[in-house]
């Protein structure tokens, strides 16, 4: 029998630790997690400088003005809202339409692919985010990533 008075919240039957886990995707959770606005900024400065020297992400990188400014504020804007945050996307830069944003656009498997390896890496980038955290975002970010995919 496991001493429950050293974990006092273990689970009687396995005797595991429970860990404290957040709930991210709760109101500004995530955005928290992330460091507000100016965390998402980072991230989002890191995922383009991946977009920009990773091999996998050069034919999406082409998909792109040479100038990323544009870019990136309307990523950040995006996924400020998404966190939880302020939503200011629509106000800025008018309706959100994924697929239709991106329909003008050559996106397939591989494009898909190559983007969130960018958004993986940029991630991993960051040295305050838990593993739970990027993992939260992944799968939430898979979602739209495939939404914008327009071919086989």
């Amino acid at each position: 029998m496991v001493n429950n008075s050293e974990f006092p919240e273990a689970d009687d039957f396995s005797g595991v630790k429970k860990r404290d886990v957040p709930e991210f995707g709760q109101g500004n959770s995530t955005l928290i997690a992330v460091g507000g606005e100016a965390g998402v900024q980072q991230l989002v400065a890191d995922f383009y400088y991946y977009m920009d020297n990773e091999p996998e992400a050069a034919t999406i990188r082409a998909m792109h003005s040479d100038d990323l400014t544009q870019s990136q504020q309307k990523l950040t804007t995006f996924l400020v809202g998404w966190m939880g945050g302020e939503d200011r996307y629509v106000e800025r830069y008018g309706r959100m339409n994924l697929a239709s944003a991106h329909r003008h656009l050559d996106i397939g498997y591989t494009e898909k692919q190559a983007w969130l390896a960018c958004m993986q890496k940029a991630l991993d980038a960051q040295p305050s985010y838990d593993e739970l955290l990027k993992r939260f975002i992944m799968v939430r970010l898979s979602f739209p990533a495939e939404m914008c995919r327009n071919r086989n």
